[in-house]
């Protein structure tokens, strides 16, 4: 056997599973929180103001990696809902449901970040513009996953039916994707392009960057520090959990 693949296969052993999140969570979130206090020093204070925007324009800083990790989690957790509907591997079960509260919070970020630069923008902190509109029902989407898994008491069950609503619910990520492209909105086209041409200057892009990575780092532990939660929940009574806390004890 390929030894990735032997190692996927002993990775999905809750066990294993466990030793490996408590070893790298610590070290995913102190690269995050090195990695955000140079984003945000670089946005705040080395970043130019912009011309037309203003010192304003830096909240972009949090709103634009906010958004795409929400965009990204919920793509991740229906990859995740579909390998474990499809495979029935149970660690798979548990890092989507990981996923959900995760990915609301960024999606909760993007909206509020993206009211407070709608404001002195289009004078209104809220409009119902295509983009919002359709980021506010990526978080109904989030909350009704959350829901659909705590109101099941078979966590199995409950996490197969909340990851269909998630694999159900992707289809409305390419919509909120090219809504500015569809639909007349308020909200700004796409001036950053990683794979191409951006039409914001270069200087303001390394600090999006390294905020992007931030996000991603700080994603990465809360993933394994719910995940593995969650992992501990399920296997509560087991001998190694209880070898695990007599150890912790």
């Amino acid at each position: 056997m390929n030894p990735i693949v032997r190692w996927f296969h002993q990775l999905g052993s809750p066990p294993t599973f466990d030793r490996f999140a408590a070893r790298w969570t610590p070290w995913c979130y102190a690269v995050a929180v090195v990695l955000l206090g140079v984003g945000l020093w670089q946005a705040l204070f080395v970043v130019p103001a912009d011309y037309q925007q203003g010192d304003s324009f830096r909240i972009l800083y949090i709103h634009v990696p906010s958004a795409w990790m929400s965009m990204f989690v919920f793509a991740l957790m229906a990859l995740y809902s579909a390998i474990a509907l499809i495979w029935r591997i149970k660690l798979c079960e548990i890092l989507a449901m990981a996923c959900a509260p995760i990915g609301a919070a960024f999606t909760i970020i993007t909206l509020a970040t993206g009211s407070i630069w709608g404001k002195p923008m289009w004078g209104a902190w809220w409009d119902w513009d295509p983009r919002l509109t359709t980021e506010l029902i990526l978080l109904f989407l989030y909350l009704g996953v959350i829901g659909l898994y705590q109101a099941i008491e078979d966590h199995r069950a409950a996490a197969r039916a909340a990851g269909l609503l998630s694999i159900v619910g992707v289809a409305l990520l390419p919509i909120i994707r090219y809504s500015v492209v569809w639909w007349n909105s308020l909200h700004q086209g796409q001036t950053i392009n990683l794979f191409g041409k951006s039409s914001m200057d270069s200087s303001m892009i390394l600090p999006l960057l390294i905020m992007v990575l931030a996000t991603k780092f700080w994603f990465l532990g809360s993933l394994l520090a719910r995940a593995r939660a969650d992992n501990l929940r399920r296997e509560a009574g087991k001998d190694w959990v209880a070898r695990l806390a007599g150890d912790s004890a």
